[in-house]
This record gives C-alpha cells, structure tokens and sequence, in this order.
C-alpha cells in the first residue's frame, strides 16, 4: 500500500460548479447538462475529446440519483466513450474510478460530473413541487433506524458526554463556514452572517445537532475534466495536479450503530493510507496551504482534526478554539491556513465534497476572486463520513 506510482500523473483542467439555490425549478439533467458542457469549454476542449465519463450516481449514496452516464452521453451528444461508470455519491470516489482508467489507458480525458437534487423528504419545497414527488430516493427513504443521520446523533452525543465537549465547539465549524461563504457568489447561504448567538439558539433538529450542523439541502451540479499531466500542459489553465486520493471502509460501514467506539472507522482507514504513501498534511498542518474538510455534519469535522493528527482523542473543539481567529470570525490553523473558504456544505450547499474539489481548483489556478488565497500551491481534503464514505485527497499546483 506505500506505493503511489499515479502520483501526479493526473491533472484536473476544467471545472464548473452552478450556483447553489433552493428554490430552483430545474430537472437534475439539465443542471448536469450546464454544468458539463462549461468544464469542457473551461478545459479548452471539444465534446469529442471526451473518451470518458464518470458520475457519481451510483447506489452509495441515498441523495444522489440519476441521471446516469448513458443519459449524459446521449444529451451530451459525446461520441468517443471508451469508458463509463456510475460511482459512489461522495466526489473523490468517482475522481479516483477517473483516474485509475486514465491510468490504466482505457481513456485518455474524462469527464466526472455530481450533482445535489432536493427530493421531498430534505426540503419542504421541493416536497410541494409535484415534479419532484415520487423521485428516487424519497419512496426508498428508510424508516427510523440508527444509521445516517440519526447515527451521527448519537455519536456526537455520546462524545461531547465522554470529552466533556461543549455546543461551541459544534458552532464554531458552523460559524468559519458561514462566514467564508459570504465571499462565495456560489453560496446559497452567502449574504447571511451567523453567530454564537444564532447558533446556540437554533432549531434542535436531533439534540444535540440542529438546523446549522447538517448540510444544507440544495439543487447543484458539478462537473471536472481530468486527463494525464502531459496532456494538461498543453491545456489553458495552469494543471492541478492530484497526488493523493484514498478512500476507506472498516467492517462496521453499514451498521453506523454496531461500531464499538469511535476508535476506528473509515476515516482511519483513509489515514492511514495517506501515511504510508507519504501524503503532505498529516499531523503537521503547515504541509498544506488551504484545508477543506469535510462538514456534512459539523461532528464529522471534529473527527477529521482528530484522526489527521492534528490534535489528539476529544481535543478538536479546543484545538478549533485555539485556532479561532476573532477578528475574522473563522479558522485560521496556526493562523494562516483557512478551512473550507468556499463556505462548506454547511453554507455553500450540500454537494458531498463536490464543492471542495471545485473550490481546491480555482484557489490553485489563482481564480479564487476575493477569498483567494495567496500563492495556494497545496489543498489538503478530508471528504466523506465515518462509516461508507470516508475519503482524501491532496491536491498540489503544477509549477513544472
């Protein structure tokens, strides 16, 4: 498991992301459609450049539904598909099936879309839209169990018990997303400040998670184009090139309520791989310029500092807390490293990492507008959950 021979011989050169929106009366494909045929022209390439193509609307994730990659073929027109697959919903998956074709010279360009489609039982309006009744995913939904949201419930609760944790800590991760997205046009909830006070007095949804620690339900759509690090160069945009991308299962994945601790899970799994292939970012956070990690449930964040190595067992709200930096009402690690600056899935919308790949790209190619940071050649993501999901990934920009 040390060896990483594809190591930076995948490049990402196109990007689109559509703006976040709750109140969108769009079909999912054509959401998809915009958003694929803007990463073809921002790559600087023609449809039947396109040899493959990758979504991520595969059967892992219980929000994400079609349309799948026959479908996009045919609206796309795209007529050289040497490879094709519908993948796991959480992005760094269908990243990771890209590059492994590419690789592996099944394909030569890929195209990886995701997208976000509110269905009845996440969004009061979407379940008044009679389009949207009956979609896949709403009549499937599971009855009350202890699994996905109710698991991180529990889980959270017991470990604010166990490390006598309080609610800011929670809020603070709410907080640095919020105040990040103001300066993201893409943000749903961009032009809406939240503080301490909002927070703490939020609606309880499950205590002790409320309405500010769970992604924000949004329609969104998401597409990259990768294709080898030789052909990259030739291409408009300065490469990003992908160094890492893990991803993790333990034997507890789809029975959230039968883990023993929180010990070990699939974040584990995800570390430590990174550590025996080397990535730049564990345990000392100055290896990375900007950190997305990932915040489907502001308790997931806390995991993620956690096993990263960070900080130790039960210490992230004081490790949050040390790194806060008042002025600017968000995190700064050691005080110059911000977290998720496209605002998260707390405030940006809910996209399943989609926009934190995105966001990772256009901070590296320096297209960031007001929240770029200076000189960003590294982004280290921390992607997906606990149990069926947890992945990483280390960008870096291509200097050669």
């Amino acid at each position: 498991m040390s060896r990483n021979r594809i190591k930076d011989q995948i490049a990402i050169v196109g990007v689109s992301s559509l703006p976040r929106t709750r109140d969108g009366n769009r079909t999912a494909r054509s959401l998809v459609a915009e958003a694929c045929v803007q990463a073809i022209r921002d790559a600087g390439l023609k449809r039947e450049d396109i040899d493959g193509i990758v979504s991520s609307a595969g059967p892992g994730h219980w929000l994400i539904v079609p349309p799948g990659v026959t479908e996009m073929t045919a609206t796309l027109r795209l007529p050289n598909i040497t490879y094709l697959n519908d993948g796991m919903g959480v992005v760094v998956s269908p990243l990771i099936d890209a590059m492994n074709a590419i690789f592996s010279g099944a394909c030569e360009t890929v195209l990886v879309y995701h997208y976000n489609y509110r269905t009845p039982f996440n969004s009061k309006l979407a379940a008044e839209d009679p389009f949207r009744r009956g979609f896949r995913g709403y009549d499937d939904y599971p009855a009350e169990n202890v699994k996905n949201a109710t698991a991180y419930t529990a889980w959270c609760a017991r470990y604010m018990h166990e490390n006598n944790v309080p609610r800011e800590a929670l809020g603070r991760v709410a907080i640095n997303d919020r105040t990040n997205a103001l300066r993201n046009p893409l943000a749903a909830m961009g032009s809406k400040p939240l503080t301490m006070e909002d927070y703490l007095n939020a609606r309880m949804v499950r205590d002790p998670l409320t309405m500010f620690d769970m992604d924000l339900p949004v329609d969104a759509a998401d597409a990259f184009i990768l294709t080898t690090a030789e052909r990259a160069r030739d291409l408009p945009h300065t490469p990003v090139l992908i160094s890492h991308a893990v991803q993790g299962l333990c034997e507890t994945a789809s029975d959230e309520d039968q883990l023993a601790s929180l010990a070990h899970h699939g974040q584990d799994v995800v570390v430590r791989q990174l550590k025996q292939k080397g990535a730049r970012g564990l345990a000392d956070v100055n290896d990375t310029d900007i950190a997305m990690i990932y915040d489907g449930f502001t308790f997931i964040s806390l995991s993620w500092y956690e096993k990263l190595g960070w900080c130790g067992p039960g210490e992230a709200g004081a490790f949050i807390e040390q790194n806060w930096n008042a002025q600017q009402n968000r995190l700064l690690l050691n005080g110059r490293i911000p977290v998720n600056t496209n605002g998260g899935m707390l405030s940006e919308g809910g996209t399943q990492g989609a926009g934190f790949v995105r966001e990772a790209v256009v901070q590296l190619r320096g297209d960031a507008g007001e929240r770029q940071v200076p000189d960003a050649k590294s982004v280290f993501l921390a992607n997906g959950g606990f149990f069926y999901n947890s992945q990483a990934a280390v960008f870096r920009r291509d200097d050669s």
